[in-house]
């Protein structure tokens, strides 16, 4: 058997006065964030319980200053050098942005537990937030969360007991076919779950998925950043001081409408495009397939837009597709925003989905996409239980390659990480099977969806396990759910973050 392994280079990231790196931390602390180089005040609205308010500010306030840290391995938790110096930026919390959240009314409800609490919960914390969303408003909404807040859910109840037996029985499907595949751990479980529909987003309730989609579909909606006590109480924080605030400052500086890092080496004017499914319940009380796109490019922002709707008989092998007229329409839709976003059509589309292709999604994507732009390549990447050791049983290197008789291409996302000079992991790393149904250059489709593992902004690491295509559609979908079937999601990325 033909087995060749190649290594790819780790992708550069391009950050403020040229500097670029494959580490965000250390780039950010020398060059500071792209296109940045003064010092901007960023304002945040701050939504929480009133004796709260005092210890939130005093972990911003400290954010602007050196934090030492403390984690064993000082190549991957490095000191935080402050927010003027990583973000040329200064948070600040105006008391005109401040709302408090009533703690007697909150208290009565989350003993309930119920649908109506939930629902009543709901507008609870919505109603100061939204109150926040005028003409003078923050650039980003902080909203504190208990720790019930942050695990709260309760079963669907717009769904009818034969849908909820359909939804479960689908759930159990899946489960039994990846173990058919291999014995997952929970981070594979996780890991396979970004790639494939999951009924458990439709079958429950979750508070925060429910605030941010009842929150974006306000008028003037501003992102929101929750956090828990666990990101600045020091005594109940599960991560060192330095690493909390690394990751806080760039989620909050790109939901505050900035860009932390770009790609370096992906080509200019090329769309990438993500396709996904997740389950949806019509309000004429059937369940069906919601589609999505997500477009990432170095020229626009990231934004997503809705498909159609797939009955849930539209299926190959249990998984929802396209016909070629629903493909086409999707395709168009992606370079008409693109257009409106960059000035003009792109000079190639790649798109990306967790499944292979079939006929008719081959024909409306490409024939679509090639009457307008100038390329097109389709890859599909899906979750696998193919296992490779290093010789002296160490993990294999994120970026390695592994191609079996010329048409089995496994991609390592995550694995052992020569910068850091360890494997951020628990279990031996498992890659993505990456393919195509024509002809292309795998090797660089390869890189092009490392490059896109490093675009999720809500981490200072850098690292993804999926290209941002995958997991930004991943997120909306999960949003979706809280949503009507006629209302088009918010297509901004920083509010799913």
């Amino acid at each position: 058997m033909n087995i060749r392994i190649n290594q790819l280079s780790e992708p550069k990231l391009e950050f403020g006065n040229g500097v670029k790196g494959i580490d965000p931390k250390p780039a950010l602390t020398a060059g500071g964030p792209f296109a940045s180089d003064s010092i901007r005040e960023i304002q945040l609205g701050l939504v929480c319980f009133a004796e709260e308010e005092y210890w939130i500010r005093s972990w911003i306030e400290r954010m602007h200053n050196l934090i030492s840290s403390e984690e064993t391995n000082a190549k991957r938790f490095i000191q935080f050098p402050g927010l003027d110096k990583a973000f040329r930026s200064r948070f600040t919390i105006p008391n005109r942005f401040v709302r408090y959240i009533d703690r007697n009314r909150y208290a009565r409800l989350i003993a309930q537990r119920d649908h109506r609490a939930f629902e009543e919960l709901l507008e609870l914390i919505a109603q100061p937030v939204h109150s926040l969303f005028g003409d003078d408003r923050p650039a980003c909404v902080l909203v504190g969360f208990s720790e019930e807040l942050a695990t709260l859910r309760v079963s669907n109840p717009r769904l009818s007991y034969q849908e909820q037996q359909f939804l479960q029985r689908i759930q159990r499907d899946d489960e039994a076919n990846q173990l058919q595949l291999f014995d997952p751990s929970e981070d594979e479980k996780r890991f396979a779950a970004e790639l494939i529909p999951q009924s458990e987003e439709l079958l429950f309730r979750n508070f925060h998925r429910a605030l941010k989609a009842k929150c974006m579909g306000l008028p003037n909606p501003v992102p929101l950043q929750v956090v828990r006590r666990q990101t600045y109480m020091s005594d109940e924080a599960k991560q060192s001081d330095a690493t909390r605030a690394w990751n806080l400052a760039v989620a909050i500086y790109y939901k505050a409408g900035n860009i932390p890092w770009r790609p370096a080496d992906l080509t200019k004017s090329t769309c990438f495009v993500g396709l996904s499914f997740h389950h949806l319940k019509r309000r004429s009380g059937d369940l069906v397939y919601a589609s999505l796109a997500q477009a990432f490019s170095t020229d626009v922002e990231p934004f997503t837009l809705k498909g159609a709707s797939v009955p849930h008989d539209q299926t190959i092998n249990k998984r929802p597709y396209l016909t070629a007229a629903q493909a086409a329409s999707l395709t168009e839709d992606v370079l008409r925003n693109y257009s409106d976003r960059a000035g003009g059509l792109p000079s190639r589309i790649v798109i990306h989905k967790t499944s292979r292709y079939q006929p008719d999604e081959q024909k409306g994507f490409r024939d679509t996409a090639l009457s307008s732009v100038g390329a097109c390549d389709l890859a599909w990447l899906n979750p696998t239980g193919f296992r490779l050791l290093r010789r002296g049983m160490k993990e294999p290197a994120r970026g390695t390659l592994c191609t079996i008789a010329d048409d089995n291409h496994y991609l390592f996302t995550t694995g052992y990480v020569e910068w850091w000079g360890e494997y951020p992991g628990p279990h031996i790393p498992s890659p993505v099977q990456v393919g195509s149904p024509f002809k292309t250059d795998i090797e660089e489709r390869s890189r092009e969806i490392l490059a896109l593992t490093k675009m999720n902004w809500n981490s200072a690491d850098g690292l993804g396990r999926n290209p941002i295509t995958i997991s930004f559609a991943r997120r909306v979908g999960m949003i979706m759910t809280e949503l009507d079937e006629d209302a088009p999601p918010n297509p901004l990325f920083r509010f799913y973050m």
